[in-house]
């Protein structure tokens, strides 16, 4: 099949993409990825190692992530959100909507990140099969869980909190019905259901494990995570970051994924100030000046962009945003996670970490300082048994692919459209 995938958004956001080309082009088929990235970020030599075609629309996004960082921290979820879209996403529907057109005359199916409605509009005009791609479940109805923020009620009363969370959805994210409304499509009663996830196939990236009790309906369907291990394969880990490792206790391992390219400097200031307070030895995800790549302040010591895995299953445990794809790295490679979170999707996956008793209830990150993630670094450290826990829940995700299941899938929807 000629597959067209297209994302848009920060780092976490592209490469669940790039993993799943990957594996759709290790089939045969032929896919090309078009990326709208908020960082700038091109991934062309990713692009080349999978041998999939790839463009940049726009290939400068006009979105300065730090002066938005400082303006919305405070921000409650919603307002965030609307914020960004306002910002990094509306500006750019048209030209999104226009390549998804073009893609669906040359491709046989479209798959899109859970945010881009033009894609799932350009699929539906060009009457070709749609996918959508959903790497959080938090927004996914279901009576087994309320939605976030609310009180569980039971199966009888969530789906009524569900009704109430919709029309705050649809109200904060009315801008994106003008699309909708100028393509002759019909009023939108649910912005999740009707405007972001297929109608017929929307998949899940996440480990069936952190999704326990969800239970979502058709057409959504949890894969498992989108791992990308192409270029864990292909790294050559720096001499000095081996020498660190080699030569003491295993360390805590500090990142807040593309979040410090908004706040490099805070960022840097509390993982550095933290972890003297706990007196461990610290790996630090360095986007400072101050602090290069590839050297050490003490027991720190700071690098620069690295596959993930391979450096947490040497690692005591993970302080991080509560990325989705940071939460399952950590938990895949055994390690006990300190969850700092900025947005309502962090604050679902710490959530899930902390249900799995893999870490503490999550520390919002506008009371996060020095001495609060002091203190949660070392109760962390100290808890033997969460430790085991987390190298049990290891052994527990072994061996998942959620590529191969998306795949199997896509494969399916695309026989029968046949």
């Amino acid at each position: 099949m000629r597959i067209a995938i297209q994302t848009w958004g920060s780092n976490g956001d592209i490469r669940p993409m790039l993993a799943l080309a990957g594996g759709l082009a290790r089939r045969g088929h032929a896919v090309t990825l078009v990326v709208s990235s908020l960082d700038n970020r091109y991934y062309t030599a990713e692009a080349a190692q999978l041998g999939i075609a790839y463009r940049q629309v726009p290939e400068r996004m006009e979105f300065d992530m730090e002066d938005f960082a400082r303006r919305t921290f405070r921000m409650h979820g919603l307002q965030w959100l609307r914020a960004l879209l306002d910002e990094a996403l509306f500006p750019y529907e048209d030209l999104i909507f226009q390549i998804g057109l073009e893609l669906a005359d040359s491709h046989d199916v479209l798959i899109g990140h859970h945010f881009l409605y033009p894609v799932k509009l350009a699929a539906r005009l060009k009457r070709k099969p749609h996918v959508s791609v959903t790497l959080c479940p938090a927004a996914i109805p279901t009576p087994t869980q309320p939605p976030m923020h609310c009180p569980d009620l039971g199966a009888w009363g969530n789906p009524w909190l569900w009704r109430l969370a919709h029309r705050l959805f649809n109200w904060y994210l009315r801008p994106m019905e003008r699309l909708w409304r100028e393509h002759g499509q019909p009023p939108v009663r649910q912005v999740f259901e009707d405007q972001l996830a297929s109608d017929r196939l929307d998949l899940v990236a996440a480990e069936p494990l952190f999704c326990a009790g969800l239970e979502p309906s058709a057409p959504h369907r949890i894969c498992g995570v989108f791992n990308w291990q192409d270029d864990a394969q292909a790294w050559t880990m720096p001499d000095g970051l081996r020498a660190f490792l080699d030569e003491g206790d295993a360390p805590v391992y500090c990142t807040f994924g593309s979040l410090q390219q908004a706040m490099p400097e805070w960022c840097m200031d509390l993982f550095v100030a933290a972890v003297a307070k706990v007196g461990c030895r610290a790996i630090v995800q360095t986007g400072s000046a101050r602090f290069p790549a590839d050297t050490r302040l003490g027991d720190c010591y700071f690098v620069g962009r690295h596959p993930h895995q391979p450096v947490f299953e040497r690692c005591r445990a993970v302080v991080h945003h509560g990325g989705a794809g940071t939460t399952q790295a950590a938990s895949r490679a055994g390690c006990p996670s300190v969850v700092v979170s900025f947005m309502d999707e962090q604050l679902f996956w710490g959530q899930r970490l902390h249900a799995l008793g893999l870490a503490l209830p999550p520390l919002p990150a506008k009371r996060a300082n020095a001495d609060r993630l002091a203190q949660r670094i070392r109760a962390v450290l100290d808890d033997p048994a969460m430790r085991q826990r987390a190298l049990d829940i290891r052994r527990r995700m072994a061996g998942g692919d959620g590529v191969a299941e998306a795949v199997r899938r896509i494969e399916a929807l695309g026989a029968a459209a046949d």
